[in-house]
């Protein structure tokens, strides 16, 4: 399924209490994550939206969703309209966010701010619609409100979509450099280690051949010794 219906959390809504389609093909046929329709059931989210039916819109038919209900493992499908729409463009900037639940953002802010420290403040932004001014107050605890805030997920809050937020995770993730993992130690290349034993080679050899002058001499001085003591046992001799 490429589209989704006109109105996807009010179509869940009414979807959730009036079917007994499973929360992941709530999900699939709504292009919502399965977590924000449970929030939905469980009366966290979508509290103030009236439940949009379906069936009388013309998206699905009874059969669909029976079948739909028969199988959990079957997916949805949306009835092709009679009247194509233009795709809505993603206007650039901080997302609006309700008044109602513009108190709210600071809690959200600082749930991403623990829960999520790679985020930059350009995405923060546009997740909850806030300020960097905000944002930063909140990182360095300066914030009017700082002692009276409690982490909330900006989910849970409906200040935002699961599949926003785990896509600019992902992406945070992806530009984060990766930290060089220490590999243990290596062997030296053999062009040193050669270097090397020829390197001590090379000063050995002027000691090995001084030994051996010097041994060469003691051994002529003893001699001249042992020769000389001869001559002059003989002397005594005679």
């Amino acid at each position: 399924m490429s589209n989704a219906p006109l109105m996807p959390k009010a179509t869940a809504v009414w979807l959730v209490d009036n079917t007994a389609l499973s929360f992941d093909q709530v999900a699939d046929f709504c292009k919502m994550h399965p977590l924000e329709v449970r929030a939905i059931a469980d009366g966290d989210a979508a509290q103030g939206i009236k439940g949009s039916d379906p069936i009388a819109s013309g998206q699905l038919t009874r059969e669909e969703i029976a079948r739909g209900e028969a199988d959990p493992n079957y997916r949805l499908k949306l009835l092709e309209p009679k009247t194509r729409l233009p795709e809505p463009k993603r206007k650039k900037g901080p997302r609006y966010t309700p008044v109602s639940r513009r108190h709210e953002r600071p809690s959200a802010i600082l749930w991403l701010v623990r829960n999520h420290p790679e985020l930059k403040d350009a995405q923060i932004m546009r997740l909850v619609g806030t300020t960097k001014t905000t944002i930063a107050s909140i990182r360095d605890r300066t914030h009017w409100n700082t002692a009276a805030l409690t982490p909330m997920d900006p989910v849970t809050l409906g200040l935002c979509s699961q599949i926003d937020l785990d896509f600019e995770v992902q992406r945070a993730a992806k530009e984060k450099p990766a930290a060089a993992a220490y590999g243990g130690a290596t062997l030296l290349p053999a062009s040193e280690t050669t270097r090397k034993s020829e390197d001590e080679e090379t000063e050995s050899a002027p000691s090995s051949r001084s030994s051996e002058e010097f041994d060469d001499a003691a051994v002529f001085a003893k001699l001249k010794q042992l020769g000389g003591k001869r001559d002059h046992d003989e002397d005594d001799e005679d």
